[in-house]
């Protein structure tokens, strides 16, 4: 949890508005990629979709996703948090509302391009944000929060999207949602700058912000030199960041993307059917999330150095997620324990993010940091799309043929159950120890 009422009222709380502010950002930007998997009866319905389209529409979104990736960190470091935030949402936003006035299955892949690399700039911009405005032993803990923003949105989802889709017309379900974005560039502009030009921030709370940094001066507006991709790529503790989410984050975009798919195919459930226990899930997932941030925070008050906090907490996390294999043997049972033991697979995949995350403001300084994140997002994207292309595309397809879906879901849940112990396995190894980088005197690692 934040820090007890009683410091933040000697040094200031303003940080926790900002962390509010990106919360909110993450919280649209999930409501707007989660429409089309809650509208697809409807779209299959009116377009004639088979399960090789939908895959093909979400490859589309994942491709655009990871070349965004790895740009947008670019541009963002080079634009600011500020203005590169902002671009970002209000592109997504107008690619949200285009779903609107698509015609056509192609149209939906073009649109859900436009998405994903709009898109994509949130990750990045939210967790240079986080580097700017939050000490070091906090950073987990605001990752946390602002990233609880995507569980939000996706229970949100399955609450509006096929009452809106029902009574009003699909069209309007992704009008309406996109429209949100407009909603928080006011609020962002109004509320966001730099901790140091920000007139509302206290000395002593800016002093917290910065109290790991040894040099305050390294708190103002960074004049070095930008850092490429290049020489980012020869450290191994971005090989770390980038194998572990390129394993981990195509798990996320089969909750996501498959979900509701798997409650029609499995239960029959369709529709405002699913809302209930679709947004149970993401309940779930929210309090991953935030717990992801308190659990390194709470071994470091007792004393840890962050990073094994920070280690010891994912491991901790990736032994949650095995359960899941059994997601359906639990299901034949009664579908709530299915949908409970996928409810906390996707909350500790919530609180591995957060970790995750915060393992990049961690290791490199911030100049560099929504660069990292941008190359790692995009290595997760490149995981989701070769996870639809071998795995959901060609065997979902197969499986149902023969009548025999229930197989390919049970192959993906084996997948999803070892895939964070193997991803910690390879970033431990990485790197096994703390070593924070110097970017412009420290030799690769």
């Amino acid at each position: 949890m934040p820090n007890p009422p009683s410091l933040d009222n000697t040094i200031g709380k303003y940080r926790w508005t900002i962390c509010s502010l990106v919360f909110f950002a993450t919280t649209v930007n999930y409501l707007d990629r989660a429409v089309i998997s809650l509208l697809k009866p409807y779209l299959e319905t009116e377009f004639k979709w088979s399960d090789a389209d939908y895959a093909d529409i979400e490859i589309a979104f994942k491709l655009a996703y990871s070349l965004g990736m790895l740009g947008v960190g670019r541009i963002i470091d080079k634009l600011g948090t500020k203005m590169g935030y902002a671009l970002s949402t209000f592109l997504w936003s107008l690619a949200a509302i285009g779903h609107a006035f698509v015609t056509s299955t192609l149209g939906f892949s073009v649109a859900r391009a436009f998405l994903g690399v709009t898109e994509a700039g949130n990750f990045p911009a939210a967790i240079k944000t986080t580097a700017e405005w939050f000490p070091q032993k906090e950073r987990a803990l605001a990752t946390g929060i602002f990233n609880s923003g995507s569980n939000v949105g996706a229970i949100i989802a399955p609450l509006t999207v096929p009452l809106i889709a029902e009574t009003i017309g699909w069209q309007w379900a992704f009008i309406i949602t996109g429209a949100l974005g407009f909603v928080w560039l006011i609020l962002w502009f109004y509320f966001y700058e730099v901790p140091a030009r920000h007139a509302k921030l206290t000395k002593a709370e800016f002093e917290y912000i910065h109290s790991d940094v040894d040099d305050l001066a390294a708190a103002s507006i960074e004049t070095l030199p930008k850092v490429s991709w290049f020489k980012l790529l020869t450290f191994r503790q971005t090989w770390a960041f980038v194998l572990g989410k390129f394993l981990t984050d195509p798990i996320w975009w089969f909750y996501l993307f498959w979900l509701p798919d798997f409650l029609n195919k499995q239960y029959g459930l369709k529709g405002t059917a699913v809302a209930v226990p679709v947004a149970m899930v993401y309940v779930l997932s929210s309090i991953g999330s935030v717990g992801g941030g308190w659990i390194p925070l709470n071994f470091i008050r007792k004393g840890w150095e962050p990073f094994r906090a920070r280690k010891t907490s994912m491991l901790l996390i990736a032994l949650c997620v095995f359960p899941i294999v059994f997601a359906q043997y639990l299901g034949q049972i009664n579908m709530w324990l299915a949908v409970i033991v996928i409810g906390i697979a996707a909350a500790a995949h919530q609180a591995w993010s957060a970790n995750i995350f915060t393992t990049v403001s961690d290791m490199f300084p911030k100049r560099a940091v929504a660069s990292v994140t941008g190359i790692g997002g995009m290595a997760g994207g490149l995981g989701g799309i070769l996870l639809s292309a071998l795995v959901q595309k060609r065997m979902f397809v197969y499986y149902e043929s023969i009548g025999e879906k229930e197989t390919a879901y049970f192959i993906m849940f084996l997948i999803c159950g070892g895939a964070y112990l193997f991803a910690w396995v390879l970033m431990h190894f990485l790197v096994p120890r703390m070593k924070p980088i110097d970017l412009d005197s420290q030799p690769a690692a």
